[in-house]
């Protein structure tokens, strides 16, 4: 499901996406976790697509601060069934979807597309091209 982030969904699954993501914000908000990689952890939830049948849903969270995002990923699958438990109290939904957790790798690849445009060759080549323009509809 990962891979179809793009996809245009039904209003139905945003719906759900999104009072299924504020409950898991609120969850890692508030909750302390016995398990290892997710005592310290600051675990931001971007976004929840919920699959076409809402019997699955991918979480894209973020990782702020230390430590490592598979590490912490490894610990949310480990205890999805307690958030998912935690999250059929707070909605009102006749089945709560299968939580997969992602890493939203979005902030990553803008950092990555603005270190490469501010390249001094790519800037150069910028500059080129706006000083070339031509105002053709005059």
């Amino acid at each position: 499901m990962a891979k179809s982030r793009n996809k245009t969904r039904s209003q139905r699954q945003l719906r759900v996406g999104e009072e299924l993501r504020h409950v898991l914000a609120k969850l890692f908000e508030r909750e302390s976790f016995h398990h290892p990689s997710l005592q310290n952890a600051n675990v931001t939830v971007t976004e929840v697509q919920v699959s076409p049948d809402l019997r699955s849903a991918t979480v894209f969270v973020m990782l702020f601060g230390s430590g490592e995002i598979n590490e912490v990923l490894r610990g949310l699958n480990q205890v999805k069934s307690f958030l998912r438990r935690r999250a059929a109290e707070q909605l009102t939904l006749r089945s709560i979807p299968t939580l997969i957790f992602a890493n939203d790798a979005k902030l990553e690849t803008a950092a990555h597309i603005d270190t490469l445009l501010s390249r001094p060759e790519v800037v150069r080549d910028l500059a080129e091209d706006n000083s070339g323009d031509t105002d053709i509809g005059a």
